[in-house]
């Protein structure tokens, strides 16, 4: 019998994003942004990872390097800033030539009973994982349109569907994401840009581990039908699909990357 809690083998590249310039946000760290800039670039994606924090930021860029003995594209940005946002897809354009994809990734969570949230904790939720998605979104859309083309995948998360407590402003932000990734794939089909969503359940990893307690871990991961949290490079993997022309008929949906049970 196969044991579901092993991952299954890292997946061979087949180049099917093969000339594609792709932006992603939040790519910094050990999360899904990260592990998505790899499996872009092995999947042949010129890319540019972006990030608020610029330490972690050249440390990512440097464990790429060594990965691909090249140095990527790396800009900071805080997506809560509109400035910030529109400088850079400005400076993407320029970096890559073009932007054919943009992923969605920034995203911030908490855990708090509701009567425990201050305004600033909702809104800083709330203003990265949502309004910052809006804000990229909106400079990226201005030049996709021109070009009639583009693909953009949001990171949302299965709490935008299913409710968890303490997790007011985390799944109100995720909810956001996903119903503003049908109403603007509605707006964008026309000039031939698709918009969906992903929405993975839990995956582990090293920024994850530090800020949430063992035992909230533990209770997700129960969850799960597989017995184990995902690897970061398995919500990348459908990401890669969303993003290339094998989801030419896809937009306006947000994919659940997840084994969890009711």
């Amino acid at each position: 019998m196969t044991n579901l809690k092993i991952p299954p083998p890292y997946p061979k590249s087949h180049n099917i994003l093969s000339g594609k310039k792709a932006v992603i946000t939040a790519a910094a760290g050990t999360g899904i942004g990260f592990a998505t800039a790899k499996r872009f670039i092995e999947e042949g994606a010129e890319v540019l990872i972006s990030d608020f924090n610029e330490k972690r930021l050249v440390e990512a860029s440097k464990n790429l390097e060594k990965e691909f003995s090249f140095v990527p594209h790396t800009l900071i940005c805080d997506v809560k800033d509109s400035l910030q946002a529109d400088q850079l897809i400005e400076e993407s354009k320029a970096k890559l030539g073009k932007i054919d994809i943009l992923v969605n990734n920034a995203g911030l969570g908490g855990y708090s009973k509701v009567t425990d949230l201050s305004d600033e904790d909702w809104l800083n939720v709330i203003e990265t994982s949502l309004t910052g998605t809006f804000k990229v979104t909106r400079s990226v859309l201005k030049y996709m349109e021109k070009e009639n083309s583009g693909v953009i995948v949001n990171n949302s998360s299965v709490l935008g569907w299913r409710a968890q407590a303490n997790q007011s402003h985390y799944s109100s932000a995720k909810a956001g994401v996903m119903a503003f990734t049908r109403s603007v794939a509605l707006e964008a089909a026309k000039y031939g840009v698709r918009v969906n969503a992903v929405a993975p359940s839990i995956a582990i990893h090293e920024h994850l581990a530090k800020t949430s307690s063992k035992d909230l871990i533990d209770s997700l991961v129960d969850k799960e039908v597989f017995g184990r949290a995902a690897e970061p490079w398995e919500i990348a993997n459908v990401i890669i699909f969303l993003a290339s022309d094998y989801a030419s008929y896809l937009t306006g949906e947000i994919i659940s990357v997840s084994s969890q049970h009711p």
